[in-house]
């Protein structure tokens, strides 16, 4: 697949909640997903992707999400996610607008980094 494929399977993943079959069809099992803080701020491979996913389902209540359309060059691709989230453990609700930057490299995305504003 190109880094154009990639991108817009990846887009109608996330538009339909289906995290697991993006991982599964469009990941590298060597990925790397970088946050902005801990404590997932680095993980590597699918353990790592299921360890992330498994805390985020445990702390935050998802009301809303939308998903932009990808902005490809090259190897790399963009996008960006809004989202309106309750953190279950404090019960504060936020909105939150991220930028998602892929790499491609032998038909699977190898890393994944996100770019938001902290919220203190």
């Amino acid at each position: 697949m190109t880094t154009k494929e990639i991108a817009e399977k990846l887009v109608n993943y996330c538009r339909n909640h289906q995290d697991e079959e993006a991982y599964q069809e469009l990941y590298s099992p060597e990925i790397t997903s970088i946050e902005m803080q801990e404590p997932m701020k680095e993980v590597h491979g699918f353990e790592g992707i299921q360890k992330k996913g498994q805390w985020w389902n445990e702390n935050f209540e998802v009301h809303g999400v939308e998903v932009s359309d990808p902005l490809v060059g090259d190897n790399h691709f963009s996008v960006r996610f809004w989202m309106d989230t309750t953190h279950k453990p404090s019960g504060q609700r936020s909105q939150m607008s991220e930028i998602a930057v892929y790499e491609v490299k032998d038909g699977k995305i190898l890393k994944e980094q996100f770019f938001y504003d902290i919220q203190q």
